[in-house]
């Protein structure tokens, strides 16, 4: 794909999941740059239908609809809801090859384009979503301290000192760590590597350790085992995988695609005056997913098991009440 258009879809993607509003192709044309070059109307409509295929094909749902009755024309806009993907288990070697591949996101010509492409849509008076460019953002970012000194010294090959606390009791205590890599896994980073105090393999959260870590020595000390996954150690290749439960939720009809991809369609019903479909969902994790089920609002509705449904309700809930405290402040 030529960078060009590269950069062009990129630019449609931020401006569509950037905004509530549906935007109508005029508009998206006077917005969005790379679409102001079209020397004629045709020119652009069928630029811009190309473009709308290419993401349809790339797996990015584009909704179609209209702000209110007294508009003309349909719009578009991209759910962030939709948009998001689900966890994705990738072996080592793919894993490594996406992290190559997301590298090249950090070329200035396509940061300044996405930059510009928002300033753009604020200065139309587009209501622009603040937390949409953590959906697009290639880097690496994680909080914890110790982690940029973790991963200098992985690279370097040397060896780590570091203060660590055990889940299981409030004592600190000052470890010698050989690492061998930096790894996240659901949601949190662990260092891995040979544990100098104990004489045998170990991973550390990084949230459990105190202050930054410290290298010392010399660098090329420390040379990682060829044949050791990270990620498999950390997640414990040796436990029994947790047994699946089997949910059953109600989906309307054209929403929640995201949900839709994880499952299959058992039946058909109508839930509060809304027609939709019945699916099945094998979650692992069914504590994880109340967290995203309940992110797609009134479009989805959990069925069973009764825990489930319990606890989305209990976040809608929760979000009601944060609210209405926001609203009293």
């Amino acid at each position: 794909m030529a960078t060009v258009r590269a950069e062009r879809l990129v630019n449609l993607v931020l401006c569509l999941l950037s905004t509530r509003q549906y935007l109508t192709a005029e508009r998206i044309r006077a917005i969005v740059p790379g679409y102001a070059d079209a020397p004629t109307d045709e020119a652009f409509f069928r630029t811009f239908e190309r473009d709308k295929a290419e993401l349809r094909d790339l797996g990015i749902p584009l909704e179609t609809g209209r702000n209110s009755a007294f508009d003309a024309t349909d719009g578009y806009r991209i759910a962030r809801r939709d948009y998001e993907l689900g966890d994705v288990e990738l072996e080592p070697d793919e894993a490594a090859a996406v992290a190559l591949a997301v590298r090249l996101w950090d070329a200035p010509e396509l940061t300044a384009a996405a930059r510009g492409a928002l300033l753009k849509l604020r200065a139309a008076g587009v209501d622009v979503d603040e937390r949409v460019s953590s959906a697009v953002e290639p880097k690496v970012r994680s909080t914890e301290p110790a982690f940029a000194p973790l991963l200098a010294a992985v690279e370097s090959g040397r060896v780590v000192e570091f203060d660590y606390r055990r889940p299981s009791s409030p004592d600190v205590h000052r470890r010698t760590v050989e690492p061998w890599g930096v790894v996240s896994w659901r949601g949190r980073w662990y260092v891995v590597g040979h544990d100098r105090d104990r004489q045998a393999p170990r991973c550390f959260r990084l949230s459990r350790i105190q202050g930054k870590a410290k290298a010392v020595g010399r660098a090329g000390q420390v040379q990682r085992p060829p044949d050791l996954d990270l990620l498999h150690f950390v997640a414990g290749e040796q436990r029994e995988a947790p047994p699946t439960t089997l949910a059953r939720v109600w989906v309307a009809d054209g929403r929640a695609q995201g949900a839709r991809r994880r499952a299959k369609v058992v039946d058909r019903m109508e839930l509060g005056g809304d027609w939709g479909d019945v699916l099945e969902l094998d979650l692992r994790y069914p504590e994880s997913a109340a967290g995203w089920l309940a992110g797609y609002g009134a479009d989805v509705a959990v069925l069973e098991p009764d825990t489930l449904r319990k606890t989305i309700h209990e976040i809608h809930l929760d979000v009601v009440d944060q609210g209405e405290a926001g609203e009293q402040s």
